[in-house]
C-alpha cells in the first residue's frame, strides 16, 4: 500500500460527517433511551420482533428517521421511504402494491412517511386499509403536534411517541464522536465549545454540520470567532403551528402564576422567534381583563397603553413597552371574579329566556307606560340617605342570585367590603326577606 487512499475512502470522507456518523445500531442513538432502552417502549417491541404503526413526533436533527430506519433492520422489515413534502397517492400506489407482492412470500415492510402532517386528509385516509390489514407498518414522522394535523382515525391505529430535543449531554457525544472519526480534538476553548453546544439548539444534525466548518479553523477558536464563522441556528418557532400556541401558553401561565421573570423570558423567546408583537399585546390586554380584573383596574390601562405605545414606536423601541406591561401583569394581584361571575351570569340569561325587567325601573316616556305601571315606585338611590335604596333589580319572579364574588386581594378587597356593607341594608330594607342589619359602612375612599 502505497497510503494512497482508495476510490471508496475517498467517497466516504466526501460525504457530509452527519451521514458519516448516523447511528447503526438502537443503542448508538443519543438522546431517546425513553424509547429506546430494552424496558423502553419501542425496545420492547425490538425485543418481541414486532413493531406497530408509530409516529414519531419531535423536533428536527433528533433522530427520526435513522431510528425508523434502524428499527426496519432490526425487525426484518424492507424499508420504504417517502417523504411527504415530495410525494404523491400515486406513490403510495407504488408502495402499497410492492407491499402487498412482497407479504405474499412473507416478507413485511415498513412505510416511512417524513413530514407525515404534509399529506391532506384523503392522503392520510388511503393509509388505513393497509395499516389495517398488516400489509405495511407506517411509521410517520413529524415537527408538529399529530392532535392537530393528523386524522383521529390513523391516530387510531398508531402509537404516538414523544422524542426529546437533543440535550446538552447527548449533543457532547455527538462532539466526541466527530472528534474520534476526524481524528483531532476541534481547534475550540472550552467557552466556544460550550457556545457550540447552545448553538445547535437541541439539534443533532445542525451540531454536526456546524462541526465541519469548524474543525478546520485555525485554533485556538473562541466564542466570538466562533460567531463569525458559524450561523447560529434561528430558534424553532412558527408562528401558525403548535410552538406559537407552546409559548403564548406559557406566558400567560407565568403571568398568572407571578413569575415575571419566566413572562419576560417567554416573551423574549416569542419576539425572537419573529412572533407578531401585536398579537401579544392583544393577548396580555385579554390578561388584563380575565385574570387580574378588579383586583387591579390600572392593569387593563397598562395593557392598553404598551399597545398605544408599540403601534406608534414600532419595534424594538415599543416592544420595551409590551415588557413593562408584562411585568406589571406578573407583578399584580390576581382575580377571576369577574370572569366568573360574567359565565353564570351568562348561563342564568341563557335559562330565564325572556323575563322583562320589573317595572318599577323601566322608563315612561308615554301616558300609557306610566297608566301600565312602568317607573312605579323608583327610588333614585343618590337622593337616599345612604345613597342605596337597597331595590330589586332582577326581573319578577327570579329569585336574586349572587354571579361577582370578589376576592381579598389587591382592589377587589375594598369591593368586597362595599357589597358585604350594601347586603346588609338590602337585608334591613322595608319589605325585604332576607336577614341582616345594615351596620357601618366601609371606611376610606372605597365606601
Amino acid at each position: 500500500m502505497n497510503g494512497t487512499p482508495s476510490l471508496f475512502e475517498a467517497d466516504d470522507a466526501a460525504r457530509p460527517l452527519a451521514d458519516r456518523l448516523r447511528p447503526r445500531t438502537l443503542p448508538d442513538v443519543v438522546g431517546q433511551e425513553h424509547l429506546l432502552a430494552a424496558d423502553a417502549p419501542i425496545g420492547r417491541m425490538v425485543e418481541a420482533h414486532r413493531l406497530s404503526s408509530m409516529v414519531l413526533w419531535g423536533p428536527p436533527g433528533c433522530g427520526k428517521t435513522t431510528i425508523a430506519r434502524l428499527l426496519a433492520e432490526q425487525t426484518d422489515l424492507a424499508f420504504e421511504p417517502l417523504s411527504a413534502t415530495f410525494s404523491g397517492v400515486a406513490d403510495l400506489r407504488k408502495v402499497f402494491s410492492a407491499a402487498q407482492r412482497r407479504r405474499e412470500i412473507g416478507q413485511g415492510t415498513m412505510l416511512f412517511v417524513d413530514e407525515i402532517h404534509r399529506f391532506n386528509r384523503a392522503q392520510q385516509d388511503s393509509f388505513l386499509p393497509y395499516v389495517e390489514d398488516g400489509t405495511v407498518v407506517l411509521v410517520g414522522a413529524t415537527t408538529e403536534n399529530p392532535s392537530f394535523e393528523l386524522n383521529g382515525a390513523l391516530l387510531s391505529r398508531a402509537q404516538v411517541f414523544v422524542l426529546k430535543r437533543l440535550d446538552d449531554g447527548a449533543l457532547e457525544t455527538l462532539i466526541s464522536r466527530a472528534e474520534d472519526l476526524l481524528g483531532a480534538p476541534l481547534p475550540l476553548t472550552d467557552d466556544a465549545r460550550q457556545a457550540l453546544v447552545a448553538m445547535a439548539d437541541g439539534d443533532g444534525r445542525y451540531l454536526l454540520n456546524m462541526i465541519e466548518q469548524v474543525h478546520a479553523l485555525p485554533g485556538p477558536v473562541d466564542p466570538a470567532a466562533l460567531a463569525a464563522a458559524v450561523q447560529k441556528r434561528a430558534p424553532l418557532y412558527d408562528k401558525g403551528q403548535e410552538g406559537h400556541y407552546n409559548l403564548i401558553s406559557a406566558l400567560h401561565k407565568a403571568m398568572r402564576g407571578s413569575d415575571p421573570d419566566a413572562a419576560l423570558y417567554w416573551l423574549a423567546r416569542m419576539l425572537d422567534g419573529g412572533e407578531d408583537p401585536l398579537f401579544i399585546a392583544r393577548r396580555i390586554t385579554r390578561f388584563a381583563n380575565e385574570d387580574v380584573g378588579i383586583a387591579d383596574p390600572q392593569a387593563v390601562q397598562q395593557a392598553l397603553a404598551a399597545w398605544d405605545v408599540y403601534e406608534r414606536l414600532g419595534s424594538p423601541e415599543g416592544e420595551l413597552a409590551i415588557a413593562q406591561a408584562v411585568v406589571y401583569l406578573a407583578t399584580a394581584p390576581k382575580s377571576i371574579g369577574v370572569y366568573r361571575g360574567f359565565s353564570k351570569a351568562r348561563a342564568a340569561a341563557k335559562r330565564t329566556g325572556s323575563l322583562m325587567p320589573p317595572a318599577h325601573i323601566l322608563n315612561a316616556p308615554t301616558r300609557l307606560m306610566k297608566d301600565l305601571g312602568y317607573g312605579d315606585g323608583y327610588q333614585y338611590d343618590p337622593d337616599t340617605e345612604t345613597g342605596f335604596s337597597g331595590a330589586n333589580y332582577f326581573p319578577d319572579g327570579m329569585p336574586r342570585e349572587t354571579f361577582y364574588q370578589p376576592t381579598k386581594r389587591g382592589y377587589e378587597r375594598a369591593v368586597a367590603e362595599r357589597l358585604a356593607y350594601w347586603a346588609r341594608l338590602r337585608a334591613a330594607a322595608p319589605g325585604s326577606s332576607e336577614p341582616g342589619a345594615p351596620g357601618n359602612p366601609p371606611n376610606g375612599p372605597a365606601a
